[in-house]
């Protein structure tokens, strides 16, 4: 029987997947209610690694060491973001969605292939009958891990509360480790730009803060561009919502 699952397993967390997409979906649609878009997408991987290591039923010490840090991160990360999207009421991101089945089908099945996609090393390692012995690289990943998920929940809290506070209202963020980082908390851009690209002290801290590696501004600031390019992952790409005038000064 564990042979024909262990076969199997790529179909059973597809399936899985999509059969837990599609009951948001069918919420989120019907009922205009996108509060529980991000819960549902984080969610969907502890249920991918539980269901894995469990199925297998092996329990090597690898497999229950990723499977927790799974269920650690997708906990920690559903439930901030939907605790934060009750407190704010709307999810921007779906303002031109809601009335629009087609986009929203597109969204639901990019987001099922994203779960799918990213937990398949966990499914690989779940899935297989090897118990190595502990290596120099499960030590560093786990370190790795570990600063990046304090990384994450320091950034994630650190820019909550700066956005809940009144004196805050109309501003970006640019405190605590946002200082050094521009999106610490999953190294990307938001909407930042279209709202302050033309605000010259935004254009400032754009141009001394790292978009991606944290790096005091002092040290950024002075890096030559093709060295932030090459290095440090300073991307046009990141500065495609900013005002043609204002990406030109920077």
């Amino acid at each position: 029987m564990a042979k024909v699952l262990d076969s199997h397993f790529l179909a059973i967390t597809a399936i899985v997947t999509v059969c837990y997409q599609l009951i948001f979906f069918v919420v989120t649609a019907l009922l205009k209610f996108d509060k529980v878009t991000d819960f549902a997408g984080s969610t969907n991987f502890i249920i991918l690694a539980v269901l894995t290591v469990v199925i297998k039923g092996s329990w090597h010490f690898r497999q229950v060491v990723l499977t927790l840090f799974v269920v650690i991160w997708g906990l920690r990360l559903g439930l901030f973001l939907l605790m934060r999207i009750l407190q704010w009421g709307e999810d921007r991101r779906f303002d031109q969605m809601r009335g629009n089945l087609g986009k929203l089908v597109v969204f639901w099945i990019f987001q099922a292939v994203w779960v799918w996609t990213v937990s398949l090393p966990v499914t690989v390692v779940n899935a297989s009958d090897k118990d190595p012995t502990l290596q120099a690289a499960d030590i560093i990943g786990w370190i790795m891990w570990s600063i990046g998920f304090s990384l994450e929940a320091t950034a994630d809290q650190q820019k909550l509360t700066f956005k809940n506070s009144p004196s805050n209202r109309g501003k970006w963020c640019n405190v605590g480790v946002w200082k050094y980082s521009r999106h610490p908390n999953y190294f990307g851009e938001e909407s930042a730009d279209k709202k302050h690209g033309s605000v010259d002290d935004y254009r400032l801290y754009k141009k001394v803060t790292s978009p991606l590696i944290p790096l005091p501004p002092e040290v950024y600031g002075h890096l030559p561009l093709w060295f932030k390019k090459i290095f440090l992952f300073e991307f046009p790409l990141y500065n495609r919502n900013l005002p043609r005038e204002s990406f030109m000064r920077l």
